[in-house]
Parts: C-alpha cells; structure tokens; sequence
C-alpha cells in the first residue's frame, strides 16, 4: 500500500543555512501531520556523527515516523574524473546515511546543465556513476531512485537531465533491481512538458513519487518551453495546495496503480505554511485511499 512522507520545502533556508530550525524541530512538526514518514536531504543534518544520527531516528521513531528516502543531490556532469569521484564518495556516504536512519531509498541525479559538457558527455559520465555505485547501494539494501529533477535549490545550473529526452537517454542504459525513478510531475511543468506524457515513458519503473502542485502567475505551458536553462526556477510559476494547480492526480494515481505501484509518495509543499501542507496532505489522502485503498 503506498505511503505518504513529507519534505521540509518551506523550511529549507532554515534548516541548511541559517540552522534557525533543528532537525528535531522539523520532526516535531512533522509529527502534527497526518503522514507516515519525512523525508530528509544531507543538509538539514548538524552533524553526521553516529550519536547525533542515531537521536534523529530515535526521536522520529518516538513520534512513529519512518524515514524513507534521502533526497540528495550527486553532481556527476563534471569533466574532471578526480571530481566525480568525489561525487562518489558523497553518495556512498549517503547511502550509508540512509540505511542508518532504517531508509530503503536514496536519490541520484545527473548533475547540473554545465555549458562546457556536450550531451554526450554529460550522459555517459552518469550513466559510469550510477552504474558504479549501483553494486554498493545493493550490498546496504539500499535502491536508487533517479529523478526527474528541475534544479537542487543550492547548485547554479539547472539539471543536466531535465528535459525527457536526455532523462530516458540515462535510465535506458540502467539495468538493475536496485535502481528506479523518482516520478516528480512539477518538474515536468517547469520544463514546458506534460507530467502525463513524462509519466507514461517512465511509469513501468517508477519506485517512490514527489508530490506537488503548480500554479501559472502568468503566460502559458507554452512560454515555459523557450525556457533557456535559467539559474533560477520559473517566475511565472509558484506552488500551491495539491490538487488545486496543474497536475492531474487523478490521471496520475491511476496511472501508477495500473503499473502495480505502491510505493512511496513524499509531499513537496507548504512553501505558503503549514496550513496549506495540511490541506495537501488532506487531498493526497482522499486521492490515495480512492486509487489505492486504504
């Protein structure tokens, strides 16, 4: 049966950078939803210490929260070979992070849309890196699910695998039970392509979903196609409560319960507050109990 997590997207600049909320008081928070499990992101971590690591999943577990997914940010579109092993590196250490916590899933990424990689490039450099760490992931029980991402909110390009095209052109050359998408509609939206059409090329490996909801300020779809890869997210685009934007959930849910989905679907709301999160998760609710029971 599919369950339902939450990120912290309001709460971001709190949480990395200015550490004005803990961890812990993001949990505390998170507990007064109707949810079963948070997401996390490396950055809302004080400290990566065993101890400190092991209090965030106790005081989760206290507050009857599992911990489902990292959503981490791999950098792999870089020439340098020294660099995406560093970018290795970091995702190792994800992956252990995650099964600390007791997660199942930990994300990868292409990296960013950097304008001195050609197409190519940037393809088969992480194609290399997913497939290299694959085998350690598998050894830790850990699955990584690939997304298809707009832009990490701290990286300067957006991401090199935004568009469907070079997304598919990446998970084709990915075979492995230990590896699956991270279905994110929005993101679609951002690009100027229908979530639809991006679900119905990727729904058969589709393993955990992202949760959110668009609203034009002004324009069309349209004017998001002649987008240029900006720095920064779309302006004429601004989130909203789920199932009031521009996704279809209803096309959407019965989609991924055709496919026999049941996984993972985590909130990616309330950059408006916690009231509008909780009506997202009221709706997300009503809509997971008609499309894949209760």
């Amino acid at each position: 049966m599919a369950k339902l997590s939450a990120f912290p997207k309001a709460f971001m600049d709190d949480l990395c950078v200015t550490r004005t909320m803990s961890l812990f008081d993001w949990i505390d928070l998170a507990a007064t939803l109707e949810v079963d499990g948070i997401e996390m992101y490396p950055g809302f971590f004080a400290s990566f210490e065993p101890d400190y690591v092991a209090k965030v999943k106790q005081h989760a577990d206290s507050k009857n929260l599992e911990i489902p997914m990292m959503c981490c940010s791999p950098d792999f579109t870089q020439h340098d070979a020294a660099e995406r092993e560093k970018e290795l590196e970091k995702e190792r250490f994800w992956i252990d992070l995650t099964a600390q916590l007791g997660g199942r899933f930990c994300r990868v990424l292409s990296g960013q849309r950097r304008e001195d990689v050609s197409r190519e490039d940037g393809i088969r450099y992480t194609v290399e890196c997913i497939n290299a760490v694959i085998p350690y992931a598998a050894e830790r029980n850990i699955v990584l699910n690939m997304e298809n991402h707009y832009k990490d909110g701290y990286w300067k390009y957006p991401e090199f695998a935004q568009r469907l095209d070079v997304f598919l052109d990446v998970i084709n050359q990915i075979d492995s039970p230990w590896f699956g998408v991270n279905f994110d509609p929005s993101n679609s939206i951002i690009c100027g392509e229908d979530p639809l059409d991006v679900l119905a090329a990727v729904k058969h490996r589709v393993i955990t979903m992202h949760a959110s909801d668009r609203y034009l300020i002004s324009g069309t779809i349209e004017d998001l196609k002649s987008q240029d890869g900006s720095t920064g997210y779309a302006k004429n685009l601004k989130h909203g409560v789920i199932g009031k934007g521009l996704n279809d959930y209803d096309a959407i849910f019965s989609t991924l319960k055709k496919e026999g989905f049941d996984g993972w679907i985590s909130i990616e709301d309330g950059e408006n507050g916690m009231d509008e999160l909780r009506e997202s998760v009221r709706f997300l609710r009503g809509k997971m109990a008609e499309h894949f029971g209760s």
